[in-house]
């Protein structure tokens, strides 16, 4: 009997007590950690930064391909329906707490953790004015901060690319349209620039998203998305100013659908944000990984945030050191 109670009581320990509670009754979402886990020290000895990322693409890949090999066959022979991952070595998996034991017991999986759907926290609306002023050419708070005193001395933020992950982005935004690095002003093209995380309905909303699923192009859901990066790059050329940087051009990934995104979406958009892909998720390119990599969400420790198995070690791989 004891023996059996310390058997319990391992594959448990592994176990995200939030993934055991929703597991209990029907089936439920679930990350998979593998033990091993790639070393990408070595690309902190790299001049380049296209050398880098090349580095640490191969490193990741090969370990994830290496290592998950044998559960990605247990999964599909149990009909479980999963997505493999390797920003870090991970496996997002639905299933039930005799799924969730089965993965626990094996000495190739460290632990499994929660993939909880949280909203992101709303800007307060101020009071509408008693009147409404027009568009100021520079936007105070990029005044505020001296953004046109270097941009006087010609720093603009030309040559940088921006990766910016959200609610999605209307591309073609008057703002944001000519700094999108899929314009080339007259034909726009989303290969490589454009990246959708959001497979399917999030089960707190309901109805028809206006992006629809996996779009194709460029599209926000919300709008929170379009108005930071409008902070970011936004110039419309007619004067008014509302980006930080309107030399930079941005490209983009949807990690929210309507406002509730969860772990495995956002770590979805950084993997893409360090191998862009084209639009069917193929033919990966370093090279055209973005220089700056915005986040204007707010991600509460319920979400997962301070567990160093999801957003340490994704951080830890697109800034490798030594």
């Amino acid at each position: 009997m004891a023996a059996n109670a310390a058997v319990v009581s391992s594959w448990q320990s592994k176990v995200d007590s939030r993934v055991l509670q929703n597991a209990a009754h029907k089936k439920t979402e679930f990350l998979v950690f593998l033990a091993e886990q790639a070393d990408v020290s070595g690309a902190a000895a790299l001049k380049l930064k296209h050398e880098k990322g090349a580095h640490v693409h191969q490193r990741l890949t090969e370990t994830a391909h290496r290592t998950q090999a044998p559960i990605l066959k247990l999964l599909k022979a149990r009909h479980l329906e999963h997505r493999p991952f390797w920003i870090v070595n991970m496996i997002w998996v639905r299933g039930t707490q005799a799924d969730i034991q089965l993965l626990s017991q094996r000495s190739d999986v460290l632990r499994i953790v929660a993939n909880p759907s949280i909203h992101f926290q709303e800007p307060l609306l101020a009071p509408a004015p008693a009147t409404v002023n027009a568009p100021a050419s520079v936007e105070w708070n990029i005044a505020h901060v001296h953004a046109p005193d270097l941009w006087a001395l010609g720093y603009t933020g030309q040559g940088v690319v921006v990766g910016g992950q959200d609610t999605g982005y209307q591309w073609d935004h008057p703002a944001l349209i000519n700094h999108y690095r899929g314009w080339d002003g007259t034909n726009a093209d989303h290969n490589y620039n454009w990246h959708d995380a959001i497979h399917g309905l999030d089960p707190h909303n309901s109805g028809d998203n206006p992006c629809g699923y996996d779009s194709p192009v460029p599209c926000d859901d919300h709008g929170h998305g379009t108005h930071t990066m409008g902070t970011m790059v936004g110039d419309d050329g007619a004067g008014n100013q509302i980006g930080m940087a309107p030399g930079a051009k941005w490209i983009g990934c949807r990690n929210m659908e309507r406002g509730w995104g969860n772990p495995a979406s956002y770590a979805e958009c950084f993997q893409w944000f360090l191998a862009p892909t084209d639009l069917s998720g193929q033919n990966t390119n370093t090279a055209m990984a973005p220089d700056v990599i915005n986040n204007s969400w707010y991600c509460p420790a319920e979400e997962g945030c301070i567990d160093p198995f999801i957003y340490t070690n994704i951080v830890q791989r697109l800034h490798p050191q030594e």
